[in-house]
């Protein structure tokens, strides 16, 4: 378990570490969970092997993270009062660019697919 979480932390410091020295506009925890990422792709899950018993735990409990950001919103809840338009629209606006882009690229994929499929029906007895 602390193996766990030193790595999840020294992956994180990494990133913090960019992110100030850079002076990117990207979150260092972000950034921290993309080297997390390409580290684990290119170790072939030796890391994961070590991690997954905490990480499948601490996802069980993933609902008590979003805490923080509730206790967040309260505090600022007289500014939403103030800007809740802007806030209204671009939740809508992005929510309907999600939606968009994925049907963009579901389509795309069952495109791509349909072509690869028709050919694995033909060979199929």
């Amino acid at each position: 378990m602390l193996q766990t979480f030193a790595i999840l932390l020294t992956f994180q410091s990494v990133g913090e570490l960019l992110t100030y020295s850079l002076h990117l506009p990207v979150p260092g925890p972000v950034i921290g969970m993309v080297l997390l990422v390409i580290y684990l792709l290119v170790d072939k899950g030796r890391v994961l092997e070590v991690m997954q018993g905490t990480v499948s735990e601490l996802l069980r409990h993933l609902t008590i993270l979003f805490v923080p950001a509730g206790v967040g919103v309260m505090t600022q809840l007289h500014r939403i009062g103030q800007e809740w338009l802007p806030i209204v629209v671009a939740t809508v606006v992005s929510t309907w660019l999600s939606i968009a882009a994925g049907a963009l690229v579901t389509r795309a994929l069952m495109r791509r697919m349909g072509d690869h499929g028709e050919a694995n029906e033909e060979l199929a007895p």
